[in-house]
């Protein structure tokens, strides 16, 4: 049976969505004002059927971004609160970066440890050759002037992480409707939401949450929020008008299917998560011909729920309209999500070209959907905000599984708090030209 009202209605059933009614099932039962009774989460296919339920699941906290940073590491905390639960996985993580990045990688390093964060810093060519080498013997990445080595955060396994946390929230009493879509918002005559039509009904709600990954883009419109934005230059003061408001990108991720065991340090043990930055040409491992003299970057772990050594590339924008709100990311309207040749070669000759013990696996990678198609903001940075007076939109613009402690903040907000880290990610942020600095990594979330 499908309710005709619910106190709570949370659109999605991935990381923001579970999260968040979790914390707010927890909150509203601490303060007496409720419980997880007063919360049902509509999820129009299953539990890890979207952006979820293929993420990589990297923890990290290797951001240029003040902001981002503290974020994290109050996700971190979460993580580690029940990581039997959560599949999570501490085996830390690794920025190794060529010179062009040193300078922003020093001042990740030095914010760390302005918050307690526990992380080495290593710089030069041969001290960061030697530190790497320390941990694998085959060691051979070029270019590498510094590596920032983050003690805390590492991976999680997506499916079993989401179906832990389903079970946490189903535990307080939060209904769980799978495979009902919404169709609509309504609102009444002061803008407030009051009730979501759905493929199986209309339930009355008092509050929205909006928790939808990369379907947040078509939620956004039938709140009837703008598609293009103007955007303050932070530097001139000037506007640039009619900034469409979403892009889309499409996420290069694959998995080598060799034994996770490949992949471990010189003492046997599993390795951090490794991340490289580097502007060394890179020549295919397959005919030694030339695939990139520019800046570019992998990232990678062995990880049995994978079966193999999975990780990914920098993405490109997916040629869809700014506007194409109707489109669905994961339909039959979008790019096949199953990683093509071109990434292959790069990213299992990037692996070899870091490690000699990659060299010659290419024909062992494994073509399954991988990556998937994530709805960016202007900036590349989440949206985290009320956007009506009872409506919070989850727009996280691909940083999402990692910010699993964003839905304890957005439970706070709901419940009456003024969550200081949400506060820089406000929509309100583009116009008022207080935007988040840009570091010079290939990747837009970094």
């Amino acid at each position: 049976m499908i309710p005709d009202n619910s106190r709570y209605v949370v659109i999605g059933a991935g990381i923001h969505g579970l999260s968040t009614a979790y914390h707010l099932a927890q909150r509203l039962t601490a303060l007496g004002i409720g419980s997880g009774r007063d919360i049902v989460i509509l999820e129009k296919s299953g539990l890890c059927a979207g952006a979820t339920g293929i993420a990589c699941g990297v923890i990290r906290n290797n951001y240029y971004q003040p902001a981002m940073r503290e974020l994290m590491a109050h996700s971190v905390k979460v993580w580690e609160s029940d990581p039997e639960t959560y599949s999570y996985h501490p085996v830390g993580y690794m920025q190794i970066s060529c010179e062009s990045m040193r300078e922003d990688v020093a001042s990740i390093y030095l914010q760390q440890q302005a918050i307690g964060y526990d992380s080495v810093f290593i710089e030069g060519a041969e001290a960061s050759e030697r530190y790497m080498k320390g941990l694998f013997s085959d060691w051979r990445a070029q270019g590498i002037t510094s590596v920032l080595h983050e003690k805390p955060g590492g991976y999680a396994n997506n499916s079993r992480a989401m179906y832990g946390l389903a079970g946490k929230v189903e535990a307080l009493g939060v209904r769980i409707i799978t495979g009902i879509e919404v169709t609509a918002v309504v609102c009444d005559a002061s803008g407030a939401v009051s009730a979501v039509e759905t493929d199986r009904g209309k339930i009355q709600c008092g509050y929205l949450v909006v928790a939808a990954g990369p379907w947040v883009p078509q939620i956004w419109h039938m709140l009837d929020l703008p598609s293009h934005i103007a955007i303050r230059n932070p530097d001139t003061g000037t506007l640039s008008q009619d900034v469409p408001m979403w892009v889309y990108w499409s996420l290069q991720e694959g998995t080598l299917g060799v034994d996770p065991k490949l992949q471990v340090t010189n003492d046997g043990a599993m390795p951090p998560v490794i991340h490289v930055d580097t502007d060394a040409p890179l020549y295919s491992d397959e005919d030694g011909g030339l695939i990139s003299d520019d800046l570019w970057g992998i990232y990678y772990k062995p990880d049995f729920h994978f079966g193999g050594v999975q990780g990914g590339a920098a993405p490109f924008i997916v040629d869809k309209p700014a506007d194409a709100v109707a489109v669905d990311p994961y339909g039959p309207a979008s790019p096949e999500f199953v990683v093509g040749p071109e990434f292959a070669e790069l990213w299992v000759s990037a692996l070899a070209h870091c490690q000699a013990r990659f060299s010659g696996t290419g024909p062992l990678f494994k073509k399954e959907p991988s990556g998937g198609i994530g709805a960016f903001t202007p900036d590349s940075f989440p949206v985290f905000d009320e956007m009506l007076e009872n409506c919070f939109v989850i727009a996280d613009s691909n940083h999402g599984y990692k910010m699993i402690g964003v839905g304890d903040l957005v439970a706070e907000k709901i419940c009456g708090g003024s969550p200081a880290l949400l506060e820089p990610f406000r929509f309100s942020r583009y116009e008022q030209g207080a935007l988040h600095p840009v570091s010079n990594s290939p990747f837009p979330w970094s």
